[in-house]
């Protein structure tokens, strides 16, 4: 019997690969844990900031998952109305022990059906969306609702992944998987969260992605409105 703890983790293009890679590296050392990274092909996908990550396995010859994990990015987009890739989660996800996201993954695990009725995080840009997948938005940088996990933005995926190993292998287990990462952060700026960077900084951060955002909008209804039917 396979007594490995199959963790996996969606690919595509566009990711932002801190939302994937951070959380990897943090599970990746639980005892027993094996890493999938899946996607339609084996082929190279290219990420947020240009250079590639090689999938691991394609949807179809993906394991059953325990732990199913949604990364995010602005290619979060491409993939919301993708009837391939909302069916790959949506038959891992009622499976799994444990089905997450990080930053606006959460979109697309709404998109897929997951999320309706519980609480979520997401990046603060795009955490007003939530509430047309049928989720509660919470401005918390790790949400549990009963077995979903998200983090909020890129980096909060790193704490969500320890909160997840917590869970997985004991509180000791994680203590000891942070102390081999010197995980302990001191930033040199106290600007991460909308709360700490001030209204005017934060009223500067929406302007820059106004227009992006704006365009994406159409994308998110469209895939609130279809996911019943997946």
């Amino acid at each position: 019997m396979d007594a490995s703890l199959h963790i996996g983790f969606l690919l595509f293009p566009k990711v932002t690969q801190l939302d994937l890679t951070g959380p990897a590296q943090v599970l990746s050392r639980i005892p027993g844990a094996r890493v999938h990274l899946a996607w339609k092909s084996l082929q190279a996908v290219l990420t947020d900031v240009g250079f590639t990550i090689n999938p691991t396995t394609t949807f179809a010859d993906c394991p059953k998952l325990d732990v199913l994990c949604v990364p995010g990015g602005f290619g979060v987009v491409e993939q919301l109305n993708d009837a391939e890739t909302l069916g790959f989660l949506h038959r891992q996800g009622g499976a799994a022990r444990y089905v997450t996201s990080v930053c606006n993954g959460s979109l697309l695990l709404g998109a897929a059906g997951l999320i309706d009725g519980y609480k979520s995080a997401c990046h603060w840009m795009w955490r007003h969306y939530l509430p047309q997948f049928g989720a509660e938005p919470v401005a918390a940088r790790v949400v549990r609702d009963r077995n979903r996990l998200s983090g909020a933005g890129v980096t909060s995926g790193i704490d969500f992944a320890f909160t997840l190993a917590g869970e997985l292998a004991g509180d000791e287990a994680a203590r000891m998987i942070q102390l081999g990462l010197e995980y302990d952060p001191q930033p040199p700026f106290d600007c991460g969260s909308p709360q700490k960077a001030g209204a005017e900084r934060v009223a500067r951060a929406r302007l820059a992605q106004q227009d992006r955002l704006q365009s994406v909008e159409a994308q998110i209804a469209q895939a609130a409105r279809r996911r019943s039917t997946i």
